[in-house]
Formats: C-alpha cells, sequence, structure tokens
C-alpha cells in the first residue's frame, strides 16, 4: 500500500469509508477509475460535487429532494390523515414502489442503536409530533431489526405519553412479508404490499 502513489492511496482511504466496501474492494474501484479517460472523471468528480449542492432535505418530512416541500409533501392528492414513519429516504422509495400507499412520510435518517451511539436525539424524531394534528394512522414502516423495533417501541410510547392537542387513533406496525433482518430498501414490490396489508396495531 505504501509503494502506492499517494493520490492512489488517499482515495482508496476514502473509498474504505463507505458502507459495505473493505479494503480489496477499494483497491478495485480506484484501479478501474485510473483506467478511465480524464475527461469521464471531471464529469464523474462534478456529479459527486452536485449531490451535495443540488440536494436539500425537506424540512417537513426530511426525504431527500430537489425542492422544499419535496414533490410527495407538496403533492394535495396525498392522503393527510396516514403517515408512514420510516428509517431511511431508500425505504421510502421501496414503498412508493409499491403503489399501495398514498399517505405521507416521515423519514428519521437512522434507528436507535445504543451500540453506534445513536440514541432519539440523534434522529429527525422531535418534529414528528409537531406533524400529527389530522394523522389517524401513524405506521411504523422501521426495518423488522432489533435497531428498528427498538425505535418503533420508543415512537409509540412517546406518542402515547406526550401531551397532544390530536393523537392518532392508531399506530401500526408494519408486517407479514419482510423477514426479521432483513431491510425495506431491498424488498421487491410485491413484498412491501404484503408488509403494508399485513400491518399490526401497535
Amino acid at each position: 500500500m505504501q509503494k502506492l502513489p499517494r493520490a492512489v492511496r488517499r482515495l482508496i482511504e476514502k473509498f474504505e469509508r463507505l458502507p459495505g466496501i473493505g479494503p480489496k474492494s477499494a483497491q478495485r474501484l480506484v484501479f478501474y477509475l485510473l483506467h478511465h479517460p480524464e475527461h469521464e472523471l471531471e464529469d464523474f468528480a462534478k456529479k459527486l460535487t452536485a449531490l451535495k449542492k443540488d440536494t436539500v432535505l425537506c424540512q417537513q418530512c426530511h426525504q431527500v429532494s430537489e425542492q422544499d416541500p419535496c414533490d410527495i409533501c407538496s403533492d394535495e392528492s396525498r392522503e393527510p390523515t396516514v403517515m408512514c414513519v420510516v428509517e431511511q429516504p431508500l425505504d421510502l422509495l421501496a414503498i412508493e414502489r409499491s403503489d399501495k400507499y398514498h399517505g405521507q412520510y416521515h423519514v428519521l435518517h437512522g434507528a436507535i442503536s445504543p451500540l453506534n451511539n445513536i440514541g432519539p436525539e440523534q434522529l429527525y424524531l422531535n418534529d414528528l409530533l409537531d406533524r400529527l394534528d389530522q394523522v389517524e394512522e401513524l405506521i411504523l414502516a422501521t426495518n423488522p431489526t432489533m435497531e428498528g423495533e427498538a425505535t418503533a417501541l420508543y415512537i409509540t410510547e412517546l406518542v402515547k405519553t406526550s401531551d397532544l392537542k390530536h393523537r392518532p387513533s392508531k399506530i401500526t406496525r408494519i408486517g407479514h412479508g419482510l423477514p426479521i433482518g432483513a431491510d425495506i430498501e431491498y424488498a421487491d414490490s410485491v413484498t412491501i404490499s404484503n408488509a403494508l396489508e399485513g400491518r399490526r396495531k401497535i
């Protein structure tokens, strides 16, 4: 590794920090890019920079979008009395692909995970309570993992014990179709549909 040019080593180190990328994969990616024409790398770099410059977080649901509010929050045809809470923007996209859900969303950008030093304060939970004025059903669609289950339980207690002007009459948990330990973003549309239809009251 030390014999590699500094520019190569630095980029390998950056790739290694990405989730799911180990040292060998990072090296393969860097050498793959190294054989590309310079104009393609420049275009790649521009798109990488635009990732932050040309996107915003919707201040209502916290979905990644090109505008604030996002297309979903500004769509008046969406059902205002149903809200689905998901961990990540990719989970929202997976549920949208099922074409079975037409309500509102709230994206947490993570799940409670004490082992990774992620508590409720690190998630977009504070403004969730402020968005429940019209909500009759709150669907907790966090992943069926230990962290996702803990997050769903925390939200349930938070909603039940907080001093709210309006409280959802029903809190449900996404149900059948998603195996324990699976991530929503990798599920197909049929599985997502079954999970939504099989949600249960908490």
